[in-house]
């Protein structure tokens, strides 16, 4: 859903699975492709406080952990619908407990997290092209992700249902949280796919 609605703004899509190496292998191959800019799209784990699932984010910074920033491109940002007064933190891991969550905020100053943007920050700036981010929040900052919603993750980002199966037999109580996660993911990708919809094409 997501790639289909970034085709038709006319975007070169290449898929990362939501982790830092697949972001590098998808950026890389479309800087080799002729790629002229990189857009990191997908979900984001929110960080500041009262940012709902389902909130756009067109963030005008990636900051990372060790402090190194990127700012984002203004044109690209605008063509995205314009800037959002926030930073995204390029992670190098899913963060699921909500008091690492306060804690990277505090931090960082950054109101989510993802596990791609980062990546592709660096990768644009190695090759000296412009980049911006356009990410929804997925699970927020007052969530805690139960261990089966980590477990259930192959390495392309899928769920793999046998695992969510074996760990349901294991540990049943974690399902009421697994099921609003499942939710809120449903909303964040619903929201991001008519955000981008919405978006003309460009020329």
């Amino acid at each position: 859903m997501v790639a289909a609605a970034a085709h038709h703004l006319g975007f070169r899509v290449a898929v990362g699975g939501g982790t830092a190496s697949g972001a590098e292998a998808a950026a890389r191959t479309l800087v080799a492709e002729g790629a002229l800019a990189l857009v990191s799209i997908g979900l984001a784990g929110g960080l500041q406080p009262l940012l709902r699932a389902g909130k756009i984010l067109i963030p005008r910074e990636i900051v990372l952990e060790n402090g190194q920033r990127f700012p984002t491109d203004e044109e690209l940002n605008r063509f995205l619908g314009g800037p959002t007064p926030h930073v995204i933190l390029g992670g190098d891991r899913v963060i699921a407990d909500k008091r690492q969550k306060k804690v990277l905020w505090t931090l960082t100053g950054a109101a989510a997290v993802d596990l791609e943007s980062g990546t592709v920050a660096k990768i644009a700036t190695e090759f000296g092209l412009p980049f911006a981010a356009l990410r929804v929040i997925c699970d927020a900052a007052t969530r805690n992700l139960p261990p089966l919603a980590l477990e259930a993750l192959n390495q392309s980002g899928k769920v793999e249902l046998g695992s969510v199966l074996k760990a349901l037999a294991i540990n049943p109580l974690q399902m009421p949280n697994l099921i609003g996660v499942a939710a809120d993911a449903l909303a964040a990708r619903r929201a991001i796919v008519r955000y981008l919809w919405s978006l003309k094409p460009t020329p």
